[in-house]
């Protein structure tokens, strides 16, 4: 590795290889094999290694060459990891193929900056320091710091790294404390530790053996980290049935049901609401899990809660006959309702159009509506359009653009004496709002969301595992139903436990639970992350200025 990394072009294959590499453990067409997870220990190792490479640091520039380095791996793992997104824009946005690429690209060279950064960061602290050993214990703390960041500034935190351990029971114990991005921590160690056996050697004043240290140690981090992908945990007690409702809309599809067509849908959900007794797969989709048969006494039993999704259906909460059809699948089921739809509000003074939002409109068994909660974080592009006001040529280009009003606050819903809280598609992603609902009250979660855009692509199971790090993070219980799948129940240790065939019209029986314990990422939030952040501020601080660090050094 040494000897290839001292040709100087040689160092952005290593850039390259990261990339590549990175995406491994992160779902590409399906449901992602366990053992993949293992890849995200070492899958940076060729990047550290590039970045403090000879090189790299005897470069007549070489902070210019080190962003460069982080960008280029950066921006093509972003391009590799969320490929889908041209083919979103390209098919169902309405573009034409050359804005779609032009669109696709410039969000992979955007949030390529972060690990620009990154590397500009670790090169900086290996200059001011003069050692590689502190270089790579920055590592950890620059890396969780970038994605605490990115989460907060482009409010793009898709597929950090912590997510690829989703199926490693053990690695996500960190989860209820330090959020995904503990395990974001640890495995960037390991990378380190790793890089160490490759780049410590280089260095006269390092001794020879703690190569062979650190590269023991990162192994060891590793194997004792992935034994908990062979872990199988137990199974959660359930007390209640949800029927969680998977239309298979085509989104691509005017959907406007007019006359037979609106009566048709209306009892199929009916039906479909009113039958808690249907087969399901016991795991998860697309996998070996088993088909189960629910059996039930016809007449015997009914849900606790009815879902429907965020889907392209003319539900329009102010429409009479939206109503009316609740009213009667409220009474036919005899369960409470969560149905995804288009809330409507007046106008602001001043305004000349009422405001429409992306909500789950919520009814009570007897068919009254209790309230709704509206989508507090839309899709650019996709549910708004950023900057209209500078980009006056914006909605020539973004086609099939929707143009909602982002809701305000997060609500907690009584439904049958139990506390139910309320998020919608891409607010999944967002760990440090998703907690509110548990730290308001809530006993349970529901997620409803519309993944029939992504298509059979990476992104339905790459947005699921981010939802099921949501319910180990809060111990709660996650009822997810989407449009065209993978609708699922997900227990509170984040495991699917239930779920139908993608790609069908049917419903899922879901039984689940209710907690009320808090844990402390849910009282605390990304209290972590922020720490981490602090100690990366203090070491970039040192070496931006280093007489700062001089004057600290000779006072201790």
């Amino acid at each position: 590795m040494l000897s290839f990394l001292k040709k100087p072009w040689n160092v952005w294959a290593g850039a390259v290889l990261s990339a590549v590499l990175l995406d491994l453990p992160f779902p590409i067409a399906g449901p992602m094999p366990a053992w993949r997870a293992v890849f995200a220990w070492f899958a940076l190792v060729p990047l550290l290694c590039a970045l403090l490479a000879e090189s790299t640091l005897e470069h007549k520039r070489p902070l210019r060459r080190a962003f460069l380095l982080g960008y280029l791996s950066g921006a093509l793992w972003y391009m590799i990891n969320c490929y889908w997104v041209y083919d979103t824009i390209l098919i169902h946005g309405g573009l034409p193929p050359v804005i779609s690429a032009i669109l696709f690209v410039s969000i992979a060279v955007v949030l390529g900056l972060y690990w620009g950064f990154f590397g500009i960061a670790v090169v900086l602290v290996r200059q001011r320091f003069g050692s590689v050993q502190i270089a790579l214990t920055s590592v950890p703390f620059f890396w969780t710091a970038l994605e605490l960041l990115a989460s907060r500034l482009t409010s793009v935190p898709w597929d950090q790294l912590g997510y690829t351990q989703i199926d490693n029971a053990l690695l996500t114990l960190l989860a209820p404390w330090t959020g995904v991005y503990g395990i974001t921590f640890l495995l960037m160690a390991g990378n380190a530790l790793i890089a160490g056996g490759y780049l410590l050697p280089c260095c006269p004043q390092e001794k020879k053996y703690q190569r062979r240290v650190s590269v023991l140690c990162g192994v060891l981090l590793m194997l004792f980290g992935s034994l908990g992908l062979t872990a199988q945990p137990s199974a959660e007690a359930t007390s209640s049935t949800a029927v969680l409702v998977q239309p298979n809309l085509d989104v691509a599809a005017e959907n406007v049901w007019r006359g037979a067509d609106w009566d048709q849908h209306i009892v199929a959900l009916t039906r479909m609401a009113a039958d808690p007794c249907r087969s399901y797969i016991a795991g998860m989709p697309q996998t070996e899990a088993p088909v189960v048969a629910k059996p039930c006494a016809s007449g015997s039993a009914h849900p606790d809660l009815v879902v429907w999704p965020e889907a392209p259906a003319p539900f329009f909460e102010i429409d009479p006959r939206f109503q009316q059809a609740m009213a009667g699948v409220a009474g036919a089921s005899r369960a409470s309702l969560v149905i995804g739809g288009i809330g409507i509000s007046p106008p602001l003074s001043g305004e000349p159009y009422e405001r429409s939002y992306n909500s789950a409109m919520v009814f009570a068994a007897n068919g009254n509506e209790l309230g709704r909660q509206d989508k507090i974080h839309l899709v650019p592009f996709g549910e708004y359009i950023p900057f209209k006001d500078l980009l006056p040529f914006a909605h020539k280009l973004a086609g099939r653009v929707a143009e909602f009003t982002p809701g305000e606050s997060r609500k907690i819903f009584v439904l049958g004496g139990h506390h139910y809280g309320i998020f919608i598609c891409y607010e999944a992603v967002f760990a440090d709002e998703v907690r509110h609902l548990a730290a308001e009250g809530a006993d349970v979660f529901v997620n409803i969301s519309d993944d029939g855009w992504y298509g059979d692509t990476s992104a339905p199971w790459q947005h699921l595992n981010m939802a099921r790090m949501r319910a180990i993070e809060n111990h709660r219980w996650i009822l997810r139903d989407t449009n065209n799948g993978a609708t699922v129940a997900i227990d509170p240790r984040g495991q699917v436990t239930q779920s139908i065939d993608r790609h069908t019209v049917d419903a899922l029986p879901a039984a689940y639970g209710f907690h009320q314990d808090v844990t402390f990422y849910t009282a605390h939030g990304d209290l972590f992350a922020r720490i981490i952040l602090l100690v990366a501020m203090l070491l970039m601080v040192a070496g931006l200025f280093p007489e700062l660090r001089l004057k600290i050094s000779r006072k201790s």
